[in-house]
């Protein structure tokens, strides 16, 4: 199954992807379809048809509780950067202000000279989980969604703590779909790219993943509550633009594109403000 947060001329509406059609049910968003315990939706049609093609998509969760990211959690990635494989999850948040959604444009950090793109599988919770066991945490799992941990390398390096470069207003990408696991599966073995003005910049297997959603679940619920309508962002793969030699990044005007197959993709293009 397919949702999406769209937006209307009366507010945001939870919408299912049926038949070809966006059909708006009787919820402000996809994250309070989750929070009412994921209903089955086909009582809940509370709106004309939208089409796909003419949607205005919000993130796919406007306002999640938490948004806990993974860094260098690809193998590819790790490598580029220099470091060892990690015992422990590496993690750090973002906050709900900095979503956009799935054609939203991307807002540069005002004063960064180094804006980089990382494509990232997205696992959205749709079960409550505290210190889950492997079989709660894969139960957690509502299912998956296409984002991008835009980030301002510049002032992530001022202090050891990357908080300051991950979470400026609008620069990340979530949407536009959640697609729920029984489609994809706990741990999808998917197809993860991005492109910016056309060209490929990251292409990866979400396989490749150190610690996947199932691990990510267990180690995090055991620090904090994980919620329905949280997010979890679970790494890049190798080819962001700070890796390359001589280093690339997002200037005014890039097109980002974010794909992974069976989720969709987001196509954001860069401004200042």
């Amino acid at each position: 199954m397919k949702l999406a947060t769209i937006r209307t001329e009366s507010g945001t509406r939870a919408a299912v992807l049926d038949g070809g059609k966006l059909l708006p049910l009787e919820f402000n968003d996809v994250g309070a379809w989750l929070n009412a315990g994921s209903p089955e939706w086909s009582g809940l049609v509370a709106g004309d048809p939208v089409s796909p093609d003419q949607a205005d998509y919000a993130p796919v969760v406007p306002t999640p509780g938490k948004i806990i990211c993974v860094g260098l959690n690809y193998r590819d990635h790790i490598l580029e950067m220099g470091r060892e494989l990690p015992q422990y999850p590496t993690l750090f948040a973002k906050f709900a202000d900095s979503l956009i959604g799935a054609h939203d444009d991307l807002v540069l950090p005002p004063g960064s000279a180094s804006v980089d793109w990382e494509a990232e599988l997205a696992v959205v919770i749709g079960a409550t989980a505290v210190q889950a066991d492997e079989t709660q945490a894969r139960q957690a799992i509502a299912g998956f969604a296409v984002a991008n941990d835009v980030s301002a390398r510049d002032y992530q390096r001022r202090t050891p703590e990357w908080l300051q470069g991950k979470t400026f207003d609008q620069t990340t990408p979530l949407g536009p779909y959640l697609v729920t696991a029984d489609e994809t599966g706990h741990e999808p073995e998917l197809d993860i790219r991005c492109t910016v003005d056309g060209s490929t910049k990251q292409h990866s297997r979400t396989s490749e993943l150190v610690f996947g959603p199932v691990a990510l679940i267990q180690y995090i619920s055991a620090i904090t509550t994980l919620r329905p309508g949280d997010i979890i962002l679970t790494g890049t793969p190798g080819g962001v633009g700070d890796g390359r030699n001589p280093k690339e990044f997002l200037v005014p005007g890039s097109v980002l594109e974010t794909s992974i197959n069976t989720l969709g993709a987001t196509a954001n293009r860069c401004i200042v403000r």
